[in-house]
C-alpha cells in the first residue's frame, strides 16, 4: 500500500503586514503624545505635578521651624531660618523689601565732586547761570548794534551760547595780506568792540586763524606765527583801550581750524579771521578745542609772544 504524501502547509506571503501595521500604530501613538506634550496647559500641568508630588511625597512640610525648649533671646538667626522667613513672607503676601531704584544706584556709582560750590549749596547756581547768559547776550546785542553794517555784510559774525560769546571778524578788514599790523580801518572797529567788552568783567580769549596758503618769511616762518601775531596785535589794542590784561589770553591755530573749504577763494576768505571768545565768569575751564580736536597730536605746543606782537613757535621734541 502506497504511503500518502504529507500535506504541505500554505506559505503566507503577507505575514509582513501585521508588524507593519503595529509599527504604524506605534508611530501614530508617538506623534499623538508629542503633540499633547507640545500643547500642554501650564496651569493644569502645575496642578497635576503638585497633586502627584503630594500623593507620592506626602503632605508638604512646614517651612517655619518648630521651636523646642526656650527661645534664646538676642541670638542671631542663621541664614537658613532667615531665608525661610523671607520665603514665608513672600508666600503669605507679607512686607517685601523694596526694589532698589535704578537712578539711585547709578547716582551712587558716580564719583562725588571734589568740592561743593557755594552757589550749589545755597541754591543760587541756576540764577547765576541765567545772569551770566543774559550778560553774554547783552554784550552780543550791543556789538551787533554797533557793527550793524559789517554784520549785514557778513564780515562780522556773532554767536552766543550759555557759556561763551564769539565775535568773528574777517581778517581782510583787519590786516593786509601776509601781515600782522592792524590796518587803519581795523582800529575803529576793534575799538568799538573793546569799548563794549571793557564794561564787563568776563575773561576772553583772542584766536588767530589763517587759510591754507603757505607763508615763509623771516618774521613769519609759517601760518602758526602769523595767526598768533595777529591775535597778539588785537590783544594789545584791547589792553590799550582799557581792558585789563589779566582778562586777556591769545591762541594761534594757523590753518588747522578751517570753517570753510580752502579750495575756493570764498572759503579761504572765511578761514582768515580773528575770533574773540568771551567766556562766562569762571569760564576759564571752557576747553579751547573740541574733544576730537584735542586728541590730535600737536606738532607745536609752545608759543611765546614778543613785545612787538610777533610770536615765534618752537618745535617741541
Amino acid at each position: 500500500m502506497a504511503r500518502k504524501k504529507p500535506h504541505e502547509d500554505h506559505v503566507n506571503h503577507e505575514a509582513w503586514a501585521i508588524p507593519y501595521g503595529d509599527m504604524l500604530v506605534l508611530l501614530l501613538a508617538l506623534f499623538v503624545v508629542m503633540y499633547a506634550v507640545s500643547s500642554v496647559n501650564e496651569g493644569k500641568y502645575r496642578v497635576l505635578a503638585d497633586s502627584l508630588q503630594a500623593e507620592f511625597s506626602g503632605a508638604p512640610k512646614s517651612i517655619n521651624p518648630i521651636q523646642f525648649g526656650e527661645e534664646q533671646r538676642g541670638a542671631e538667626p542663621d541664614s537658613q531660618s532667615s531665608m525661610m522667613r523671607q520665603r514665608s513672607a513672600l508666600t503669605a503676601g507679607g512686607p517685601v523689601a523694596k526694589k532698589p531704584d535704578v537712578a539711585q544706584m547709578i547716582q551712587a556709582r558716580l564719583p562725588m565732586p571734589l568740592r561743593a560750590s557755594p552757589d550749589t549749596m545755597t541754591g543760587r547756581g541756576s540764577g547765576r547761570a541765567v545772569s551770566e547768559r543774559q550778560a553774554l547776550e547783552k554784550m552780543g546785542q550791543d556789538i551787533e548794534n554797533a557793527l550793524g553794517d559789517l554784520v549785514q555784510k557778513k564780515l562780522v559774525r556773532i554767536r552766543s551760547s550759555e557759556q561763551t560769546l564769539e565775535v568773528e571778524i574777517r581778517a581782510d578788514i583787519l590786516f593786509p595780506s601776509g601781515s600782522a599790523t592792524l590796518s587803519d580801518e581795523a582800529r575803529p572797529v576793534l575799538g568799538t568792540v573793546a569799548g563794549i567788552l571793557a564794561r564787563f568783567p568776563n575773561p576772553m580769549r583772542v584766536e588767530g586763524h589763517t587759510d591754507s596758503m603757505p607763508i615763509s618769511t623771516p618774521v613769519y616762518p609759517s601760518n602758526w606765527e602769523l595767526s598768533a601775531a595777529r591775535a597778539a596785535s588785537v590783544l594789545h589794542l584791547f589792553a590799550a583801550k582799557g581792558i585789563k590784561p589779566s582778562r586777556l589770553s591769545l591762541a594761534g591755530f594757523g590753518e588747522f581750524r578751517p570753517v570753510a573749504d580752502n579750495a575756493a577763494q570764498e572759503g579761504r576768505n572765511r578761514n582768515r579771521r580773528v575770533l574773540i571768545v568771551v567766556l562766562a565768569r569762571g569760564g576759564e575751564s571752557v576747553p579751547m578745542m573740541p574733544t576730537a580736536e584735542a586728541n590730535r597730536p600737536m606738532e607745536k605746543d609752545k608759543i611765546a609772544a614778543t613785545t612787538q606782537g610777533i610770536v615765534q613757535a618752537e618745535l617741541m621734541p
